[in-house]
């Protein structure tokens, strides 16, 4: 997939096929799709006649699924529904017509799932949701087998031994406790589970669906949370799992997966490298390779010949060479936890008394990652390091870590990052005169609550689709997030019982105390963080006589996509910081 200009349209992004000899890339690629007002969201091949991608309109998150035919060119929508999300379930690797896909046309709330004809869009309904499903597993032969509910406080494992059979309960617990399926045994008969039943980190453990709570301990690891298992259709065999501490680590479950892994890195030294796809034979593969100062390359490994040949560069006009170092950095929070993070410098830089940049990141139940980071090289670019700090609710370290953040928007999980600001102008790193804070969504709101609730931390701020006002953020949410409301209500706060701890820490509500220069960018069809978040915080702001620089495009949803966006918004964000910051 590259840029491609259609109809003197501005590039999006668009899926491009170049034929294949034995290992080797032969002729020009050539153009498949012709989108132009977006970028494609995603896309891989449904057997070697069709690839199958997603797009949605104007950022809404309304993903359609699409087939396009790699020899003549045509497009079939596989959910031609307005104001429909869809989403691929099971790609069907064994059947060359069919996919399954989850989408909510019966119910704007809920997803039901459909196997549907990729040439002729024909389609047939193979699980309908009574209302509470929240997630669906197949298994190796593409059949429904297992669900998981929730009624908001309480998750359930569902599962049957055919698909015309209903669904039966295995294993009920508190949505704090997860037990989510990875995949079958490749008889079909057993579950593979991602678990924290009875423990703090998430493990891979197995089932038998007639003992649930007989938990077969597969592996996992003390740290932190495992991430994924992964595992060979082939050869039948489990492959490899993932977990991710400073960076992400691997463990082999065989000596076949091992040795590919170990001959991709003695030819890619200074490198990280994860495989992205492969045939049925597994014989030929497409691998990343990938570091903190480069998006890197793709190539084709032919595992029979021992062959990597190099397919492209993610982005050759950016030389790693003149990218910074990111580095993994850890601090104690005020109440005596211990908190990760990555510090980036800029390249050449003692390290001392330098403009900071502090970078919370969205979520909040996500975490930040080592790795390539083209918004922290930007700022590094341009002079500034950049702190981003996996604050307390930040997943993949445990349980206890995820909880210690429920009922803290604005309070321990924001103290979590004014500590990480004084500790590092503890450490001489950060000159307390040039700090900024800059975040996305969910940091978008720890922006807004930095310069609320300690106005005279930060130089300057950068809010980008940010929740402001815990009210109305929870009262606008998509309607198929619904079913996940009071689970919500119990993480962040009840409108009701919590009133006045949502008051308290609510940004818009308090823009009196707000005297930082702010910037806002807004996509006017963010269906997660509706434009009124933003659009009260600057009303009130401008009602005081304060000014703050407002930036609305009305083609975008939660995120800038579209490229004459991005560069408009990077732009003003330079000019901006440089403003406020080299000024002091």
């Amino acid at each position: 997939m590259k840029p491609a200009s259609v109809d003197g349209q501005p590039p999006r992004m668009n899926i491009f096929v170049q034929a294949l000899e034995g290992s080797a890339v032969v002729g020009q690629p050539r153009q498949l799709t012709q989108e132009s007002a977006r970028d494609i969201a995603g896309y891989f091949f449904k057997g070697s006649d069709v690839v199958l991608y997603q797009k949605d309109f104007g950022g809404d998150e309304n993903f359609h699924v699409l087939a396009v035919n790699v020899h003549t060119g045509k497009v079939t929508d596989l959910t031609p529904f307005a104001q429909v999300r869809a989403g691929i379930e099971d790609d069907l690797e064994d059947d060359p017509d069919h996919v399954l896909i989850g989408h909510n046309h019966r119910n704007p709330e809920v997803f039901d799932v459909y196997r549907i004809n990729i040439h002729t869009g024909d389609a047939v309904r193979v699980a309908e949701n009574p209302g509470n499903i929240v997630g669906w597993a197949t298994d190796h032969a593409g059949r429904v087998r297992a669900a998981t509910t929730t009624d908001g406080l309480s998750t359930s494992l569902l599962y049957r031994d055919r698909e015309d059979e209903d669904f039966r309960p295995l294993i009920t617990t508190d949505y704090r406790t997860s037990v989510s399926p990875a995949f079958f045994s490749f008889d079909n008969q057993q579950l593979y589970l991602m678990s924290n039943r009875g423990r703090d980190k998430v493990a891979f453990v197995c089932i038998d669906p007639a003992r649930p709570d007989a938990e077969e301990y597969v592996f996992g690891v003390d740290a932190v949370d495992l991430a994924s298992v992964g595992y060979s259709s082939k050869r039948k065999v489990m492959t490899v799992a993932a977990y991710e501490t400073d960076k992400v680590q691997l463990h082999f479950f065989d000596e076949a997966s091992r040795t590919l892994y170990e001959k991709l890195k003695a030819q890619l030294p200074g490198y990280e490298v994860s495989l992205q796809s492969h045939n049925k034979d597994e014989t030929l593969f497409v691998v990343a390779a990938h570091n903190d100062r480069t998006a890197g390359a793709r190539y084709l490994y032919d595992a029979a010949a021992d062959v990597l040949t190099k397919l492209a560069e993610i982005n050759p006009l950016i030389p790693e060479t003149e990218m910074a170092h990111m580095q993994s950095i850890q601090f104690t929070s005020r109440d005596g936890l211990t908190i990760h993070g990555y510090l980036t410098l800029p390249k050449g830089a003692e390290g001392k008394n330098l403009p900071i940049i502090v970078n919370p990141h969205g979520g909040p139940w996500a975490r930040d990652s080592w790795g390539y980071n083209p918004e922290v090289q930007f700022l590094a670019n341009r002079g500034y390091g950049v702190l981003q700090i996996n604050f307390r609710s930040s997943t993949g370290y445990g349980r206890a870590f995820w909880e210690a953040g429920f009922g803290q928007w604005g309070l321990a999980m924001q103290d979590d990052i004014t500590d990480g600001v004084q500790w590092l102008i503890a450490q001489g790193i950060a000159d307390p005169q040039r700090i900024a804070i800059y975040g996305a969504s969910y940091g978008g709101y720890a922006t807004l609550a930095g310069i609320t609730f300690t106005p005279d931390l930060y130089a300057a701020a950068v809010d980008y689709v940010g929740v402001s006002n815990l009210f109305t953020f929870m009262g606008t949410i998509p309607p198929y997030w619904k079913p996940m409301l009071t689970m919500m209500q119990d993480m962040v706060g009840d409108p009701v019982k919590d009133k006045d701890r949502l008051t308290a820490t609510s940004p818009a509500l308090h823009v009196d105390k707000i005297k930082t220069p702010l910037f806002i960018a807004q996509g006017a069809q963010d269906p997660r963080v509706n434009k009124a978040e933003s659009d009260q915080v600057v009303q009130a702001l401008r009602e005081r006589g304060v000014e703050v620089e407002y930036m609305v495009k009305d083609n975008e949803g939660h995120g800038f996509h579209n490229d004459e966006n991005k560069f408009e918004f990077y732009e003003a964000m330079e000019h901006f910081l440089a403003q406020h910051l080299t000024a002091r």
